[in-house]
């Protein structure tokens, strides 16, 4: 395990590659962190698959014929086909049959205000009294949308008059309609918080703590550690893991977007700096085999359909600026500010052009890089992406800015896919729409830097002068648990395929994916942010920020990022490729 084995000084000549053998396989972290991914993986297909919602082909299928007809009929998507659309999207694996009880069985604390108990626990009477103060916004927000759609079908009948002839009435029409959905959307949340029903999640937290500290308590204790041990430091993690959630479902913290990462690492750096992290909670505090594994199941979510579904621009926002900014920034760090370490460089700089800490974890594990140095990139990356994640939006909206444009700048600028989607949302669909799938496009690229940086790091950085690199080397350095994240993709991506866009939208996005894997990803995340904090000491931090260069590095990196991903957009996207961005 890493806390046993210190990553090595940089500069250190690399493992022989002869130490790896055939027991790697269940001795090291990085397999288990593919095993013990794939098996959740497996489990939720097996779970989601064997109970679809009922007759889904079939509603699929009038759906699909409704909007086929439509387009035919319209130059654009008129509300009856968005009705046709809604109507397929009602149907999720996640709502139905054990599905919908396992959601709950794995979900993190629900929002409060001001007691934090209710985001754990809420009885009737309180329930009651929620939707009591939510009845009145609610009805307001069906009448607002009613409005809206009946001022959308007004400007859509006003077009087909003109036999859609009138750009003038088309544009009035697309933005009549435009206003319809968002007002749909608003009334959806206003839905959820006036049917609000009385839970308890303490149990069920109860219930997912000792799955998960059996699942990983029995790989750690395969690589040869201690069970007890592992369990009983791992109740301490999840409580804090539990608060961090907890302290970011509060209602001005999420307003603000001081999410559940920078809570995780703020608590455990208090107790690491204060009381000091007890010794019996040590063997628990396994950043990098939580985050593997939380990354494998990221892996899923990576489907090549999507990202082809944006197209050559995307593509070229994602797969072109990113390596330009990271190597850029990594010249920048060293000639210019002159870092000492090349491993604190690189992994600043991965983290803020890929996609911020799940790009500094693979990174970091290429370059075996200090703890405190992964300590130190994430945290300037959770600042800055609170930041972005606010500002961002906003100066889009000041400016005019398109929203397709605005959304492909978030999404290739924004380092955390939560905050991006989040960003995204303020602006509307087609924003949040293109800053997911432009920062999914970039998130493929975790397993090409790991590469890139192990092959580097072994042919410059940690070979002797006149060393000659083996395959072998290679093949040491690279972080393994990089190949369960790239399979998870192409498996997945696969059946996706095979099913077909709609049935893998119910069966996987909102099946497998929305129902279980995304949850516990964001647990493994939250217990790899606690540990870090636990493992860090604000005085070995310190030597690492001398003179403040890493925070330059990550100014001028990101604002180089900003500058260069915008023109790209805007080239690709408005330039370049019109067509496809008028289909968006």
């Amino acid at each position: 395990m890493n806390e046993k084995n210190p990553l090595p000084e940089s500069g250190e000549v690399v493992i022989d590659a002869a130490k790896g053998s055939i027991s790697d396989l269940w001795k090291k972290e990085d397999y288990w962190a593919i095993w013990l991914g794939f098996l959740i993986l497996l489990s939720g297909m097996v779970i989601f698959f064997s109970n679809p919602p009922e007759n889904m082909e079939q509603k699929i299928s009038e759906a699909n014929a409704i909007m086929a007809s439509e387009a035919e009929n319209a130059p654009f998507k008129t509300v009856v086909w968005h009705e046709a659309e809604a109507s397929k999207n009602e149907l999720k694996a996640n709502r139905v049959g054990f599905g919908k009880k396992l959601k709950t069985l794995v979900n993190k604390p629900h929002g409060w205000k001001t007691n934090p108990l209710d985001s754990l626990i809420l009885g009737q009477e309180k329930a009651d009294a929620k939707k009591a103060a939510a009845a009145e916004a609610y009805e307001s927000g069906k009448a607002r949308t009613a409005a809206a759609l009946e001022s959308a079908k007004a400007s859509e009948a006003a077009a087909k008059r003109a036999s859609f002839q009138n750009e003038t009435l088309n544009e009035e029409a697309i933005v009549a309609i435009d206003a319809w959905l968002r007002e749909k959307a608003k009334l959806s949340k206003l839905k959820r918080k006036a049917g609000i029903k009385p839970y308890n999640q303490a149990v069920p937290l109860v219930g997912l703590g000792f799955a998960m500290a059996i699942m990983f308590g029995t790989g750690y204790k395969i690589m040869g550690e201690s069970f007890t041990k592992f369990v009983k430091g791992f109740g301490f993690v999840f409580v804090l893991a539990i608060l961090s959630y907890m302290l970011s479902a509060q209602a001005t913290m999420k307003a603000y977007g001081i999410g559940y990462a920078a809570w995780a690492i703020a608590i455990g750096l208090l107790v690491s700096n204060t009381i000091g992290t007890p010794n019996w909670v040590k063997e628990a505090v396994q950043t990098e085999y939580y985050i593997k594994t939380g990354l494998v199941l990221l892996g899923a979510e990576i489907l090549f359909g999507k990202i082809l579904s944006i197209g050559v621009p995307g593509i070229f926002v994602a797969w072109v600026v990113t390596p330009i900014v990271l190597t850029t920034t990594y010249w920048f760090g060293q000639k210019i500010i002159k870092i000492p370490s090349k491993t604190l460089n690189i992994t600043i700089s991965a983290d803020m052009s890929v996609c911020g800490v799940s790009a500094a974890i693979a990174t970091a594990s290429a370059c075996r890089a200090k703890k405190e140095e992964l300590t130190l990139a994430v945290g300037l990356s959770l600042v800055f992406t609170s930041i972005m994640m606010i500002v961002m939006p906003a100066i889009i909206k000041g400016v005019g800015m398109p929203f397709i444009l605005g959304g492909a700048w978030m999404g290739g600028t924004i380092d955390a896919t939560g905050a991006v989607a989040a960003a995204g949302a303020f602006l509307g669909e087609k924003a949040l729409y293109t800053a997911a799938t432009i920062k999914m496009i970039q998130n493929v690229l975790i397993g090409v830097i790991a590469f890139c940086v192990a092959l580097y790091w072994c042919a410059r950085v940690d070979c002797a002068p006149g060393q000659r690199v083996s395959a072998m080397e290679i093949w040491y350095r690279f972080p393994k648990f990089v190949l369960g994240f790239i399979g998870a993709s192409i498996i997945f991506s696969t059946i996706y395929g095979l099913l077909g866009s709609d049935v893998g939208y119910t069966m996987i996005d909102q099946g497998v994916i929305r129902g279980l894997t995304k949850y516990l990803r964001g647990w493994f995340f939250c217990l790899a942010f606690v540990s870090i904090g636990l493992a860090t000491n604000f005085r070995e931090l310190k030597e690492h920020f001398s003179g403040g260069k890493p925070l330059i590095l990550y100014v001028c990196g990101q604002s180089f990022n900003l500058i260069l991903t915008l023109t790209m957009a805007y080239i690709m996207f408005y330039l370049v490729f019109p067509e496809i961005t008028a289909r968006i």
